[in-house]
């Protein structure tokens, strides 16, 4: 078998310290939250030296300006409005990962504002434009095959195509609502055999049988779901066994 790797990261930062301190080991990288639907500049900091610590790699996590919603409801917001307040999160983490002497690596939307982009192509667009003029070298992070990774291509952004071991997916790529049963996975087993389904095979399992094609360099898990902590353990254990080798997004 040809040499396999990916990287493992999960969205932290959003309060829950202590199942960060127990999740953040464990990754390759890690999506702080910084303001938007979660996250202030303790929460940021406390993250930061704790990615740093450990050797993972520092990304922004920016999402809608909803911490009552958590970035994962539908607010009217205008376009204008939202690139400032996605500009002011990546300046605002932006700003401790500097005052801790190091950069961030890669920026993956958070919540609707990421499942959005994947679809919408001025959606996708106006995030690529706001994360280039903010830093062109970071990688930024999207759903496989979506419109957010050709929208970072199209300005000239390094992009990260995204696998999930913890959802589930429809047959066309995307990922199965949270509002119906069955979007996430909560036995650290599925998940671990999902990871690695994605990374060494390029497909998800659908419901009812079959597959999805999901080409995959980077897996996500969901640091704010109470077992997180035991499927990134099984992730891993998994990986290794079937000899996918865990490695941090690169940056110049």
């Amino acid at each position: 078998m040809a040499d396999v790797r990916i990287d493992l990261n999960a969205d932290v930062g959003e309060g829950l310290d202590a199942a960060d301190a127990a999740i953040i080991p464990l990754l390759t990288s890690a999506n702080i939250a910084c303001g938007g639907h979660a996250g202030d500049e303790r929460t940021m900091r406390a993250t930061v030296a704790l990615a740093l610590e450990h050797g993972v790699a520092v990304g922004a996590h920016p999402g809608y300006p909803d911490r009552e919603g958590f970035g994962r409801r539908e607010i009217d917001i205008r376009a204008e409005a939202l690139r400032d307040s996605v500009r002011t999160q990546l300046e605002a983490l932006g700003a401790v990962v500097a005052d801790a002497g190091a950069r961030v690596v890669h920026v993956k939307p958070h919540g609707l504002l990421y499942n959005k982009a994947a679809a919408d192509p001025a959606l996708a667009r106006l995030l690529a434009e706001v994360v280039v003029a903010w830093d062109s070298g970071v990688v930024l992070v999207g759903l496989a095959g979506s419109r957010s990774l050709a929208a970072g291509r199209e300005v000239g952004l390094a992009v990260a195509a995204e696998g999930f071991a913890d959802r589930a997916y429809e047959p066309d790529g995307s990922l199965r609502p949270r509002s119906r049963p069955g979007a996430l996975h909560e036995d650290p087993l599925v998940v671990a055999a999902q990871a690695v389904s994605i990374a060494r095979d390029g497909r998800a399992p659908l419901d009812g049988g079959g597959w999805v094609a999901v080409s995959a360099e980077t897996l996500c898990l969901h640091g704010d779901e109470p077992g997180a902590v035991e499927s990134a353990r099984a992730v891993r254990a998994a990986l290794t066994e079937a000899g996918v080798a865990l490695a941090r997004p690169g940056r110049a």
